[in-house]
């Protein structure tokens, strides 16, 4: 089986499309797939066929000079190339994310070859995601995207509750429910000595609600005295400025707010943590906490992410909204002794490795393709 998989870009390392559509296409292409992967505007690898067999391209970013509109990934070639892929075999384009041009282009050429087309949202269609940029999105929609995912042969869905934002939306499509899969390096052992680390790592954006964690910490008073919350990523729109004048306008000494870790640095982030925290307003998945997990760290997430099974699995904590619901779960993680966390973290970390490889999803992901190709009964992941 060929497939195709486009996302506008994978340049940024702080976006989870930049980290997960790679991952993805690689498994798939290690489950016996022959697949391409599409991208705009980056430049082309030295080798473009990797270990898996997986096939990389970037094509031309069209009016790359117009500040206003480039952001919208225009590019002939890489339309010209998904029409003259679909034509020469693809048997399934699937495009991850929307708004943009490479999230247009693929449906058309599927509709003009007859081929499947599949959309993975990627969070985009959650009801904060649609607010920023509300107008520009809305024209979308009625101009393009709507189009594009009615006719899709599935849409893919990282939880239950993204597919719920899919029928929110109006879209009757069959949904496949698969989620990311994460790595899962080698384990390595807390430290033990010295101040502990409750860690928030991600995107610096209003989304993440982390100003309600920092007042949440606060309200945690002295529970909070042999830890350090340390707030790490990059900044969206000035929002780390604002977060540092509400930590030091409360005195918390103990909050450190930091630029973003990648690579190595983000592993060290996670292993040297006794606790993640994920306060988020909303997430189709949040990839940080599979990854707190595999590095065998507990969590404390908010329910406006999709991670029920943090209780179910007896590693981590899922709550209600609201700083003094968040405040109270703080005092009950952080009073826990060490050796408990790191037993509920290895516990995370067997999850991770049952449920979530790579290898796993590639192949569920495969079986989903050949069913919309094939037809036949629908595999459990289907949400019809």
């Amino acid at each position: 089986m060929r497939i195709i998989e486009i996302v506008a870009s994978t340049a940024n390392p702080s976006h989870g499309p930049s980290y997960s559509v790679p991952r993805l296409a690689n498994a798939v292409a290690r489950a016996g797939a022959d697949v391409e992967l599409f991208t705009v505007g980056e430049p082309a690898p030295a080798d473009p066929t990797d270990a898996s067999g997986l096939h990389r391209r970037s094509f031309a970013h069209d009016l790359a000079w117009a500040p206003r509109i480039q952001h919208l990934r225009l590019s002939g070639a890489l339309r010209n190339a998904l029409q003259a892929g679909a034509i020469g075999g693809a048997q399934v384009l699937h495009t991850h994310g929307l708004w943009l041009a490479p999230n247009i282009y693929p449906a058309t050429a599927a509709r003009e070859a007859g081929r499947a087309f599949v959309v993975s949202p990627r969070g985009m269609l959650g009801p904060d995601a649609l607010k920023f940029s509300s107008l520009q999105k809305k024209l979308v929609w009625a101009a393009f995207q709507k189009k594009a995912l009615t006719g899709a042969a599935f849409i893919h869905a990282t939880s239950e509750e993204e597919c719920a934002e899919v029928r929110a939306m109006g879209l009757t499509n069959p949904v496949v429910v698969i989620p990311n899969g994460v790595d899962v390096p080698p384990l390595a052992a807390k430290p033990k000595d010295g101040q502990r680390i409750a860690l928030s790592l991600g995107r610096i954006h209003p989304k993440k609600g982390l100003d309600r964690l920092i007042r949440a910490w606060d309200l945690a008073g002295k529970a909070t005295d042999s830890w350090r919350l340390c707030i790490v990523g990059p900044d969206a729109g000035g929002h780390t400025a604002e977060l540092k004048a509400l930590a030091a306008g409360r005195g918390l000494a103990n909050v450190e707010i930091s630029g973003p870790a990648f690579g190595e640095d983000k592993l060290a982030a996670y292993r040297q943590a006794s606790l993640f925290i994920l306060p988020t307003l909303n997430e189709n998945f949040a990839l940080t906490v599979a990854e707190a997990l595999a590095a065998g760290t507990p969590v404390l997430a908010t329910k406006g992410a999709p991670w029920a099974g943090l209780e179910a699995e007896r590693c981590g904590w899922w709550i209600d909204h609201g700083e003094p619901v968040m405040a109270q779960a703080l005092k009950l993680a952080l009073a826990l002794p060490p050796a408990e966390l790191a037993g509920m973290g290895k516990r995370g970390r067997a999850w991770m490795e049952r449920d979530f490889s790579w290898d796993h999803i590639g192949r569920r992901m495969l079986t989903a393709y050949k069913w919309a190709v094939d037809g036949g009964d629908a595999p459990e992941e289907v949400r019809l």
